[in-house]
């Protein structure tokens, strides 16, 4: 845990995870090897191991980012004001291992991460579907049947 980081009540975090001025929600879960950077994990969520969240764009100077990250909402741009933001994470989410997400990704609640995807930045991904690997460079999302997305 490092910086200005929040675990709330009944979380978990796993064996070598590094946490950097996130919010972890209470009764989440983060497995093992897992790097969030600057991202709020909702309740109940649940991510398996070998997660990466970048936290900031490519650029011609890590060390000092200067692209600013932008949600892209159905309902519009939300713009962070920021060159370092990780993910919106929501209530309930489940993985499976070994998946990244790009700064700005959003994961609505009751979504389900299959094992060795990733999105690119600010990809939003609606509440309760699932994303799955595509035989090809890119993903597949389709509505997760059988639960609630509360």
């Amino acid at each position: 845990m490092r910086g200005r980081s929040v675990i709330g009540p009944g979380a978990s975090v796993g064996f070598n995870c590094e946490v950097t001025n996130a919010y972890i929600e209470q009764g989440s879960i983060l497995g093992h090897r897992i790097g969030i950077n600057r991202t709020l994990l909702g309740a109940d969520t649940h991510l398996s191991a070998l997660v990466t969240v970048a936290a900031i764009h490519l650029s011609h100077d890590m060390r000092r980012p200067d692209r600013e990250v932008i949600l892209r909402l159905p309902d519009g741009l939300y713009r962070c004001r920021t060159a370092q933001f990780g993910a919106l994470i929501g209530d309930n989410v489940q993985s499976g291992n070994n998946f990244s997400l790009g700064p700005g990704a959003v994961l609505g609640r009751g979504c389900q991460i299959n094992s060795g995807v990733t999105l690119g930045p600010a990809r939003v991904i609606p509440a309760g579907h699932v994303v799955a690997t595509a035989t090809g460079p890119d993903v597949r999302v389709r509505r997760r049947t059988g639960t609630s997305s509360k």
